[in-house]
């Protein structure tokens, strides 16, 4: 039988799997290269392949969705490793142990997402009943760029439209012929980013389980990469878009946001995009939800700064739990997984996109764009007294541009800590004297990004120079 070929990087270290032995015994629906699609059904298998990258699903069937739920909290100081601390949680990001894991899953997902992409166009329109053809590459080019934002984020030099440290852009299936390529320009990546999404927009489906992307989740994650874009016409778009998700009326509020980790998951009226464990996730026991707790792979922890921004907030109790004796200054991260409990489908829950950002996200480009501080402040409140949070003094107090958005960055943290990283994303789009008043480990811009990986140098010389304050 010919071998299946998987890729694991950007396109370079690539896995062969024989038929005497499968790699990590990866389902029919893993299978993502354009040749195997030949019509509506074959495609929808591809289709589900990619959504088994973007779960992160591992050999063991289970989603390993902890870079997304606790890498940025390690970086942003608000999460740590249990047994020790990772040299990310001083930003020391050359050392870090995290420094890699974004760029294989993001490569695993952009190369699925390319080869259905292919698959598909290639395809006669009369293969597919009513629109699905559209909507099936509108999701695949949702997932392109959603895996292409996260490499920008943490790879490119996204906060400088100028520089020529930008993306890999990948929109080929990767082969051994069709590794060697360059890294683009930081605006030229924002165009390919955009140009998926607002695809994804116009052509995603409308209503889709929220384990699957709808062109509700594209405008979502528009608003995301609009708001590292950063450019005065940016931020109108930013808060029209916020407007459409609210207003439709698809999407609410949970009532007591802790209802959504602990009980609701993704039945919840306000999970935009979730990720849906596997059937009987939640009965092995190296999970998801158990690395929050000592005894299996991995522990990770909160630290004695979630637990002190969270001091007086009714959400303390149920999100930061007893001290970790095996590091000093760390406590058990409730928030998935309360303490003594069983795992459920509920605690091995993730969730990319919630309707609360999209809240937070208005508010902070009201801000920038010069808008009512009183509606900002309205917001504010709104989403925290979903919280239960009643005190609302420091919002009041917040008299200017600074310290609106210093107090918008703290919901976040406090709302959207340990799901996607948003917390470590808001913190550098803070003016750099508040984010460096808020994390003072982040000396320099440098360290708002990590290397590229070693590999990748290795096996795609083309590539061009490292991140500048990195060594090959």
């Amino acid at each position: 039988m010919k071998s299946i070929i998987y890729t694991m990087l950007g396109g370079l270290l690539l896995t062969t799997a024989s038929c005497k032995k499968e790699l990590g015994k990866l389902p029919e629906n893993a299978k993502v290269d354009g040749n195997t699609i030949i019509d509506q059904r074959t495609s929808e298998i591809a289709l589900n392949g990619a959504y088994y990258r973007f779960a992160a699903v591992n050999s063991d069937n289970v989603t390993k969705w902890m870079e997304h739920e606790v890498t940025p909290g390690i970086f942003a100081g608000y999460l740590g490793y249990g047994y020790g601390a990772d040299p990310g949680e001083i930003n020391d990001m050359a050392n870090s142990s995290f420094n890699s894991s974004y760029w294989t899953s993001a490569y695993n997902i952009i190369n699925a997402a390319n080869g259905i992409i292919k698959g598909v166009t290639a395809l006669d329109d009369k293969a597919f009943t009513g629109s699905r053809k559209a909507e099936i590459l509108a999701e695949a080019r949702f997932l392109r760029a959603y895996a292409n934002f996260k490499l920008l984020s943490f790879y490119g030099q996204w906060f400088n439209l100028g520089s020529p440290y930008g993306l890999l852009l990948r929109d080929e299936f990767v082969t051994v012929d069709k590794i060697s390529k360059a890294r683009s320009a930081v605006k030229d990546s924002y165009t390919a980013i955009l140009t998926d999404v607002d695809d994804a927009i116009t052509h995603g489906p409308d209503d889709r389980p929220n384990f699957y992307a709808t062109r509700w989740a594209a405008m979502a994650l528009k608003m995301r990469v609009l708001m590292s874009h950063a450019q005065p016409e940016d931020y109108p778009n930013v808060i029209a878009l916020a407007d459409s998700i609210i207003n439709k009326n698809k999407y609410s509020l949970e009532p007591m946001t802790k209802d959504i980790f602990l009980t609701k998951g993704l039945g919840s009226s306000e999970v935009i995009l979730g990720v849906k464990p596997q059937q009987n996730q939640e009965s092995f026991y190296y999970t998801l939800s158990n690395q929050y707790w000592p005894g299996a792979s991995g522990l990770y922890v909160a630290k004695t700064a979630l637990k002190d921004l969270l001091n007086g907030d009714p959400r303390q109790p149920w999100m930061v739990g007893t001290a970790n004796r095996y590091s000093p200054g760390t406590f058990f991260f409730t928030k998935y997984k309360q303490q003594g409990s069983t795992t459920t489908v509920v605690s091995e829950t993730a969730y990319a996109f919630r309707l609360t950002e999209v809240y937070l996200l208005k508010a902070e480009a009201l801000v920038r764009s010069g808008g009512s501080a009183a509606a900002v402040r309205t917001i504010l409140k709104t989403v925290m007294g979903h919280a239960g949070v009643t005190d609302f003094t420091a919002i009041d107090n917040a008299s200017d541009t600074n310290e609106l958005l210093k107090q918008i960055y703290l919901e976040i943290s406090r709302n959207l800590v340990g799901e996607d990283g948003q917390e470590w994303i808001a913190l550098l789009r803070l003016p750099v004297a508040l984010t460096k008043q808020l994390r003072p480990t982040l000396t320099d811009q440098i360290r708002y990004i990590m290397p590229i990986p070693h590999e990748e140098f290795l096996y795609n010389p083309a590539i061009g120079d490292q991140n500048p304050g990195y060594q090959k």
